[in-house]
């Protein structure tokens, strides 16, 4: 049912409820408050504390007096008493709270204090005369925009829960119900919005919370489990010569590096298909492991496809990957955007006829017209930039070749199972010996002045620099104008001296190759860039990395562009210029300047961001999550698991009546992506 039709919505409000994604009742009644004023806390005048809200019990003691110090503004003041002090309410710009209220009348008031001399002062309060509307209860905050006020979302919720509440149904089993405390859905819905105190809050949270996680992970374990029944995957043979090649390699593997591939060895040699997630830190050498399994592919007669997110990202694979086997007749080959149509044609026919064995692309890797002759193996590298659509594009380009995915970006382990549910997951978790640690410093912007002085230091010994710009996005022509403002002034006053280059989301491939190149080259003393340098960029030479408005990063985010130094022999440095003096922002800055564990970063991050920031789901294919956070949910998120299981282990296809809801809610969520796989 359209939420036009609730009452007090019609036709305008119904516009403004969609752009918040609300266009039925069941999406309003799940739109949950993502805060709550506890108004059921009263204290007396003298209690009151400076900038605190609080509720009270208050006597009109005087007149109104008012005061016009501008044109747009009149103060409105009526002082109060109760039994142990005197206060003054005070409104901005609402003088007709003057004629409701009058000498003697008792009231009760919620407001944000502000002590000013002797004078207790409640600020634009909210009141009631009698009853408890406004004050004395436990009032739902909701995200909102377009000029919808949180007084007008309570009402329309009110309605839908008045009227509508019947339209929804109960997913959970009464039995897992009563096994676990979990409060009806009914009564969930009803205490989420208005919560007769803490307790029941919580625990309409909790049943929340848990619907949530255990459908998100039946889909997931559902997804896993077809995947594998579908795709029998190929049995890869054992290759003795893979051992000679690692020992010809010009370094010696960790034992992360040998055990990883040894997980990958042994799914390759399995018949189901391999879907296995590659973790390591920023240069852990995931890179050499997926080139040990596109060997093992090759020995066996199968071809090898890598997809990387950017030209930049792509061609330095290619040329890796090239380089490990220069001594071998095998045909690399890189497919992208950039390159002549006739080249495409001829690298396209090759492919198709088996005379290519590795092709190394971006996302035109995946285009209609990308046929093999006998697809093995296909790699996605930096997994956070594609989809899981992309992924099973890039899959089905074979007769169901087995799949590795790799990721710089360092997951906490429980997030990497609900991100990756239909995935394996490996970890690189220790370093190649002999890297130096990158030297991290936080400075305010006034000493902006000495670090520019310290660059300058070190391109005079021959080194180079990043300088990253403030604005996240590389999408945001915000973005690309910061970018070229900060260039535009560190060219032509304080390193005028020097050769400086720009980069950014919005210049074309080709224009992207060409300033990587010079810089790569050392033509380049210094490359101001926006993000889009995060993933994947290669230059030994460069040491420094300054990163304007630190603050406005996430830490796994500032922890990736760090690792865009520290490549080569060189010390390399860091320094973060941070312009926030919030708490938090200091904190966020001193866990980087302690570690480069980007593990321990990334679990940080996740619990001083929440995971919506540090991690958006919606780019995995994933489903948003209304109420459930990975992070301080994690002990639900534990059990939603082992409740999956034993469901599926009684009712593997959910057609069972109980489970009924349960299943329409994972269709609901999982959208055809579900449907079609499993339930068709």
């Amino acid at each position: 049912m359209s939420v036009q039709y609730i009452k007090g919505v019609g036709p305008k409000r119904a516009a403004k409820l969609k752009k918040l994604n609300i266009e039925t009742v069941e999406d309003l009644l799940y739109y949950f408050p993502r805060e709550y004023e506890d108004r059921t806390r009263f204290k007396y005048l003298p209690q009151c504390i400076d900038g605190e809200k609080v509720s009270l019990r208050v006597q009109i003691c005087g007149y109104p007096s008012k005061l016009k110090p501008r044109k747009n503004l009149s103060i409105l003041k009526i002082p109060v008493k109760d039994e142990y002090g005197y206060g003054t309410l005070v409104w901005f710009n609402q003088d007709y709270a003057a004629n409701r209220l009058a000498m003697g009348d008792r009231i009760v008031v919620y407001g944000k204090v502000n002590i000013h001399g002797r004078e207790i002062q409640i600020i634009n309060p909210v009141y009631d005369k009698d009853g408890s509307k406004n004050v004395g209860r436990i009032v739902p905050i909701y995200p909102l925009r377009d000029n919808l006020t949180n007084n007008e979302m309570i009402k329309i919720v009110k309605n839908a829960i008045k009227d509508h509440l019947g339209i929804v149904k109960e997913a959970l089993p009464k039995s897992l119900r009563e096994e676990l405390n979990l409060m009806d859905i009914q009564q969930a819905i009803i205490n989420i919005h208005f919560p007769k105190d803490r307790k029941h809050y919580l625990e309409a949270r909790r049943r929340l919370v848990f619907e949530e996680l255990l459908t998100l992970q039946l889909g997931l374990l559902l997804i896993k489990r077809r995947t594998k029944e579908l795709n029998r995957g190929i049995k890869f043979p054992h290759v003795e010569e893979i051992n000679t090649f690692i020992d010809n390699l010009p370094f010696k593997l960790t034992n992360a590096q040998l055990r990883v591939f040894e997980e990958i060895e042994r799914d390759m040699e399995r018949e189901e298909q391999m879907n296995r997630l590659v973790q390591g830190d920023v240069g852990s050498g995931k890179t050499i492991v997926a080139i040990l399994a596109m060997f093992k592919a090759w020995k066996s007669g199968y071809q090898s496809v890598m997809m990387a997110p950017t030209e930049i990202l792509a061609t330095q694979h290619f040329e890796s990957i090239s380089k490990f086997f220069s001594g071998y007749e095998i045909r690399c080959e890189l497919l992208v955007g950039s390159l002549s149509n006739k080249k495409k044609d001829e690298i396209l026919k090759d492919l198709k006829d088996g005379k290519i064995d590795i092709l190394v692309g971006t996302h035109a890797v995946i285009q209609d017209k990308v046929e093999f002759y006998k697809l093995g193996l296909a790699i996605t590298d930096e997994q956070h930039r594609f989809g899981v659509k992309q992924r099973a594009l890039l899959s089905q380009k074979g007769e169901s070749p087995d799949v590795l995915v790799m990721t710089a970006t360092p997951i906490p382990r429980t997030l990497a199972l609900i991100l990756y549910g239909d995935l394996d997951i490996s970890i690189i978790d220790e370093l190649p010996p002999g890297r130096k640690e990158i030297e991290t410093y936080v400075v305010g912007p006034r000493l902006i002045g000495r670090v520019h002085n310290f660059v300058k230091k070190q391109l005079l010994q021959g080194r180079q620099a990043y300088i990253v710009c403030p604005l996240i996005e590389e999408s945001d022509v915000l973005d690309v104008k910061s970018a070229e403002e900060l260039y535009r002034s560190l060219k032509d006053d304080v390193y005028r001296d020097f050769n400086i280059g720009l980069l950014h989301g919005k210049m074309k491939p080709s224009e992207k190759e060409y300033i990587m190149e010079r810089f790569n080259n050392k033509e380049l003393d210094i490359l101001v860039s926006t993000t889009v340098i995060e993933v994947g960029v290669n230059v030994p030479n460069a040491n420094v990395m300054v990163i304007h408005n630190a603050e406005r990063f996430g830490l796994a985010q500032l922890h990736q562009l760090r690792g865009r130094v520290g490549r080569g022999k060189y010390q390399s440095y860091c320094i973060l210029i941070n312009e926030s003096n919030s708490k938090i922002s200091r904190e966020r800055m001193r866990i980087l300047q302690k570690s480069t564990d980007g593990f321990l970063i990334s679990e940080k991050d996740l619990e001083l961001r929440g995971p919506g920031e540090f991690f958006g789901t919606r780019q995995h294919g994933l489903p948003d999550l209304k109420i459930a956070n990975l992070f301080t949910d994690m002990d639900i998120l534990r059990l939603a698991q082992k409740k999956a299981r034993e469901i599926l282990e009684e009712d593997h296809l959910l057609v069972d009546d109980k489970h009924l809801f349960l299943r329409q809610n994972i269709i609901r969520l999982f959208k055809d992506r579900i449907n079609d796989l499993i339930f068709n």
